[in-house]
């Protein structure tokens, strides 16, 4: 009984947490904002000019670069939940997040988080059906598959940062409330609570590897078919157009997923906060910049609509 109510007590006494991520480094904080505040403009301006080239030039709207809107909407939801926050973080040393705060930080990553998984397996399955089968393309990539796709991919995101929000958060937080990060990660607040999390860490491991693994699958084996269809193409520029293409998409899948298994999908995942906290720079401020160069500055089409646009202004 008085264990309970020790706990409860514990519960309402928590209203804010302390970001110590980096913190070991205080000559490198201006650094780190300047950084952090820089790869966000980029992100944010490469995303809309995608965004803006895809919705002005008719010749675009095509399933792949239906998703690849989508993806851009997406990258800057994503980085917004956690940059700008770093950044002033780092700049003005403001380290406080209250309790709420955390909680939707983490809710938000974890939706916009598991729907990029998803998407780039969409991205990989759409190329996929291009290159694979172009006879069918049309046909099998409707409109109407299209929209289920991207939102399918947002329901699994949501069903996702439900649980993984919820069983963090009903964690008991105690003592001195640092999480060892630059946000509200769910392996880092995991780790700051002193309750057991044996059971958190399984969930985490058994939902987020599935999804990991899931849709790293879907991705790798379509590549595979791509790649096998390339080298019996004919023309060997055929083949470097489509290597091109598909060298630079697998770069940045293989970037995402390897760092974010890292991060979520493996035994322990929540005891090296310090690794932890440089190798998730990767996937949460420098993957969702590159991405609208990688899918679109290698891509003729897009370039050739850029010219387009800028000669008519």
């Amino acid at each position: 009984e008085h264990h309970l109510t020790g706990n409860m007590e514990n519960h309402t006494k928590v209203t804010a947490f302390m970001l110590t991520g980096f913190r070991s480094h205080p000559g490198s904080q201006l650094l780190l904002s300047l950084l952090f505040s820089t790869m966000y403009i980029i992100t944010v301006l490469g995303n809309v000019c995608m965004i803006l080239i895809i919705r002005m030039d008719s010749k675009l709207h095509t399933p792949m670069y239906f998703f690849l809107e989508n993806l851009s909407i997406l990258d800057i939801c994503y980085s917004s939940v956690i940059t700008p926050k770093a950044a002033l973080t780092f700049s003005l040393g403001r380290r406080m997040i209250s309790y709420n705060g955390c909680i939707s930080q983490m809710f938000f990553f974890s939706l916009f988080g598991t729907t990029e998984a998803f998407f780039l397996a969409v991205v990989a399955y759409d190329r996929f059906t291009a290159i694979c089968n172009p006879l069918l393309y049309q046909i099998i990539m409707n409109k109407r598959l299209c929209v289920c796709m991207v939102v399918g991919s947002y329901l699994s995101g949501c069903i996702n940062c439900t649980i993984q929000t919820g069983c963090t958060f009903s964690l008991s937080f105690c003592g001195p409330k640092e999480i060892n990060h630059f946000f509200c990660d769910v392996p880092a607040v995991i780790h700051a609570s002193c309750s057991d999390t044996l059971v958190n860490e399984i969930v985490m491991l058994a939902v987020c590897g599935s999804i990991i693994v899931g849709t790293a699958l879907v991705v790798f084996i379509s590549y595979g078919y791509i790649i096998i269809t390339i080298v019996q193409m004919p023309s060997s520029e055929s083949r470097h157009k489509a290597f091109s293409t598909c060298s630079s998409h697998m770069l940045a899948v293989s970037l995402f997923f390897g760092t974010v298994f890292f991060m979520y999908a493996q035994p322990g995942a929540t005891s090296s906060p310090d690794k932890s906290n440089t190798v998730s720079i990767l996937y949460t401020v420098v993957i969702p910049m590159l991405n609208p160069f990688i899918y679109t500055l290698r891509n003729k089409e897009v370039k050739g609509s850029l010219k387009k646009q800028l000669k008519r202004k």
